[in-house]
């Protein structure tokens, strides 16, 4: 939301009035997003490159009781003209555009060696270019408004570690942290940059990655946490992100990641000392 707090809102995390736009909000992370921002009240318009059913769209129930369904626009936001027109037809929609979430993105997992430059690049455009053409999109409306706006990029544990079998995902991503930062000072005082930076998440694409409930409960147990995190923790992020509580956060990068990754090197120090140490 604003860059400044708003104090005449009673409850800050109240996004009545509000509205929000989360790129492939429509699945996975970004559904559980787009249902949070619903829940506190916004107006919520979710994008992606395929069509969904109106009775399919996330929805939420607000504090007032009202039940909320997002809108949807559809858009390959790798172009950037249809980037563009999404992040238009949502303030169109509402007549602002107060919170910015650049959810899309992903990649199936692929040999750095053999990887063709037609999948790379795709790669690229999908999780650093496009989150910077919808940026430059909704801050030319943010900055146009009195109370600003807010801009969360959802980024990944992969840009801030090694990411094999992924190698284009973890640079695009890395990239977008620098993005972040470089906006945040750029767009100020009007708009705040942030980026979140999420570890393992629980979502169905996961459940198939990791080989179903006993894999999840494996790699779970690696967490210091001792469990995945769910679309709804990374939606209580972004809530807090575009509210007024982060007021003077802006640049920043917030890791949820359930307290990292157990060094490998404890692993090995307990094998050598065997089951009897």
């Amino acid at each position: 939301m604003a860059t400044r707090g708003n104090t005449d809102r009673v409850d800050p995390l109240d996004f009545t009035g509000r509205t929000v736009l989360v790129t492939g909000g429509a699945k996975g992370i970004g559904r559980g997003i787009a249902e949070g921002f619903l829940a506190a009240g916004a107006d919520v318009v979710v994008c992606g490159r395929t069509s969904v059913d109106d009775d399919a769209l996330p929805s939420g129930v607000d504090a007032a009781g009202r039940e909320r369904r997002a809108v949807f626009v559809a858009a390959d936001l790798r172009d950037a003209e249809q980037a563009s027109a999404a992040v238009g037809a949502a303030a169109d929609r509402f007549g602002r555009l107060d919170v910015l979430v650049n959810n899309a993105g992903g990649s199936p997992s692929a040999d750095a060696a053999t990887a063709s430059p037609r999948f790379s690049a795709s790669i690229v455009q999908l999780n650093l270019l496009a989150p910077l053409y919808c940026a430059q999109a909704a801050n030319a409306v943010m900055q146009g408004q009195d109370t600003g706006g807010s801009i969360v990029n959802i980024a990944s544990v992969s840009g801030l570690r090694p990411s094999p079998g992924t190698a284009a995902y973890g640079a695009a991503k890395a990239g977008l942290l620098s993005l972040t930062t470089s906006l945040a000072i750029e767009w100020a005082p009007k708009v705040r940059v942030n980026a979140l930076s999420a570890g393992l998440v629980a979502t169905e694409s996961a459940d198939a990655h990791y080989g179903g409930a006993a894999g999840m409960a494996q790699v779970a147990a690696t967490v210091p946490l001792g469990r995945f995190g769910t679309p709804d923790d990374m939606a209580g992020i972004c809530r807090f992100l575009a509210s007024p509580l982060a007021a003077y956060v802006s640049g920043a990068n917030l890791v949820a990641h359930g307290g990292g990754e157990r060094p490998a090197f404890l692993t090995a120090v307990e094998r050598a000392a065997g089951p009897d140490a």
